[in-house]
């Protein structure tokens, strides 16, 4: 079997986006039965953390386990990568040991590096670029909860066009829908990311207006206002992104029925406010739970090729 890395979602076609979304809808409602396929019996992955975590490292070592894997939590203080081991060195010695490796990392550069040189699937658990677990995930939400296929719907971003915002691009690329990104000026994603979700088929609107973005869309998206590692920017960043909070008047200018999606932690009444992520439109806790399933259809499509 060739070995398959999932870096960012442009890794994938269409086809194989739609079969994870449908096969961790399959896992999700296998769990509930009692009923746990074990296609990672006798095999281990390792999850390498140098960023802090709660969802992906929780939703990934419990997804592995599920499977019948064994997982292996390391960070990069308790491992030779905080003395500056080369990542070539670590990705053969580590593809020795295990059958797939996740790594949440800083920059998008070292699981490229790390990717080059393992001869086992690697699976970007988030970098500084892309985010791809988590909006491949969304994408389940969003199937279930309107009952519509992504590709038909309309998507707003709105906030900082960060890594997050880079994996919708990725996606709409993929599928081929409308992503309308509202950003203030100077944080718009990268550009081109944008040309490439374009010329892959995505439909992109940039605007600097949030209610631009929203108008009639069916699935409202948002994130953080300063990442991990952009602390020393929180303040300034509040005040420039104050009108790109999504608040329920935000919402009233969405599509009926519009959901709202956060992929969490939220700063409540920051980039949204408390009513909007208690209130019905909200998915976020359905959108953190497909964490786990997507990610086990993930690694049974890396790690067995099925």
């Amino acid at each position: 079997m060739t070995k398959r890395d999932l870096l960012t979602i442009f890794d994938l076609s269409r086809n194989d986006v739609r079969h994870v979304v449908v096969r961790g809808g399959q896992l999700k409602e296998l769990q509930r039965r009692g009923e746990c396929p074990k296609p990672l019996a006798g095999r281990s992955v390792a999850l390498i953390f140098e960023k802090a975590s709660t969802r992906t490292r929780v939703s990934f070592e419990v997804g592995v386990a599920q499977l019948g894997g064994q997982p292996l939590v390391i960070t990069a203080q308790g491992s030779q990568m905080a003395r500056g081991e080369p990542i070539k060195d670590t990705a053969r010695v580590f593809s020795r040991y295990v059958d797939c490796i996740m790594l949440r990392t800083f920059a998008q550069s070292t699981l490229e590096e790390l990717a080059r040189w393992a001869t086992v699937p690697v699976i970007n658990g988030l970098s500084d670029r892309y985010h791809p677990c988590q909006v491949l995930s969304d994408l389940l939400t969003i199937q279930e909860e309107t009952g519509r296929d992504p590709a038909d719907l309309v998507h707003a971003w709105v906030g900082d066009g960060n890594n997050m915002c880079h994996s919708w691009l990725a996606a709409a690329g993929v599928l081929g829908f409308e992503l309308r990104i509202a950003s203030p000026p100077g944080f718009r994603p990268d550009a081109m990311i944008v040309d490439r979700a374009r010329a892959a088929g995505a439909r992109v609107v940039l605007t600097a207006d949030p209610v631009e973005a929203v108008e009639g869309a069916h699935v409202i998206n948002t994130d953080v206002w300063a990442s991990m590692g952009q602390e020393s920017e929180a303040a300034s960043r509040r005040a420039l992104f104050a009108p790109y909070q999504v608040s329920s008047a935000l919402m009233g200018a969405a599509a009926p029925g519009a959901i709202f999606l956060h992929c969490l932690p939220a700063h409540r009444g920051e980039e949204v406010t408390d009513e909007v992520i208690e209130s019905p439109a909200s998915r976020v806790w359905n959108q953190a739970e497909n964490r786990l399933h997507v990610q086990k259809a993930i690694l049974e499509l890396l790690v067995t090729g099925r």
